[in-house]
């Protein structure tokens, strides 16, 4: 049985890494990163109806994407299993981040749906452990909690937040699923790129590759994935900030001007597909 309709639906905003360093490796496997996160525009929207009967289920196909492996679901999974609350959730997603895109579409909406269901169930956790109990999930997950622009160290879950200054980006979407797995597991991958502090980091000094601000996944990438390598050698001869987001495959190039970068977008060619973002401060969440 399932209770009242929830507000019609809720946002899950993609993100950019403004650049991604590996600095080291543990022992257990996982990377050591550096990376500013930041917010845009480009939503998932999530919408909920809560159930008596306890049981969490996806309520629409997503292209790609089997329920049982939807973050959405196991978020809402884990919650429950935290909480030890009777109640469920019918979870639809609509998709509008592309998939494997390194947007962190799904950790996103896993993060929504830990902040929207520890509301509507009354479950009562601080962001903290909502972050602890996503970051099983993905190294992603714990920035949405953030919720705002943000250092990034350790496995992505040191947040400290950073001032960033209203940017437009192009992001530029090859048709083609890159696996993060496959690429931090690739053989050529850096994996000592010399640490920086973050009073190094300055939002003019990404522009280049003079700032020391780089990704190192992007070689990799780009050699495996003709399509990535041809729309970041495209979007390098408009834009000296074009790089590649997380493990990829979308390329992206920021600008101070909506018009700089509308005038990238309508010489985008043919067979080439992307979209014009803005950049966000905060989540959309986090008034609420």
């Amino acid at each position: 049985m399932t209770l009242e309709l929830a507000p019609p639906d809720y946002p899950a905003p993609a993100k950019l890494n403004l650049f991604l360093h590996v600095v080291g490796r543990r022992r257990d496997g996982y990377h050591l990163l550096q990376s500013v996160f930041t917010l845009i525009d480009l939503e998932d929207r999530l919408r909920f109806r809560i159930r008596e009967d306890g049981v969490i289920r996806r309520v629409n196909d997503v292209p790609g994407v089997a329920a049982e492996d939807d973050l959405a679901v196991r978020a809402a999974t884990l919650l429950k299993e935290a909480s030890g609350t009777p109640l469920g959730a019918d979870i639809e997603v609509e998709k509008r981040i592309p998939i494997g895109g390194g947007l962190g579409g799904g950790s996103s909406d896993a993060a929504t749906v830990l902040r929207v269901l520890n509301r509507l169930w009354k479950t009562g956790f601080e962001p903290e452990a909502l972050a602890e109990i996503g970051g099983g999930l993905g190294a992603d997950v714990p920035f949405f909690l953030f919720g705002r622009p943000a250092w990034a160290e350790g496995t992505g879950d040191r947040l400290r937040e950073v001032e960033m200054p209203p940017r437009w980006y192009v992001v530029l979407a090859p048709p083609v699923h890159v696996s993060t797995r496959e690429v931090f597991a690739a053989p050529e991958l850096t994996r000592n790129t010399e640490p920086l502090k973050m009073e190094d980091f300055s939002a003019q000094r990404l522009v280049g590759r003079e700032g020391g601000f780089h990704n190192d996944l992007e070689p990799v990438v780009a050699a495996r994935f003709p399509e990535v390598r041809e729309h970041l050698e495209w979007l390098s001869r408009h834009s000296a900030s074009a790089r590649m987001t997380g493990s990829g495959s979308c390329v992206f190039a920021a600008f101070d001007e909506h018009d700089e970068a509308r005038r990238v977008m309508d010489a985008l060619p043919e067979g080439m597909h992307g979209f014009i973002a803005r950049g966000l401060t905060q989540h959309p969440l986090g008034e609420r």
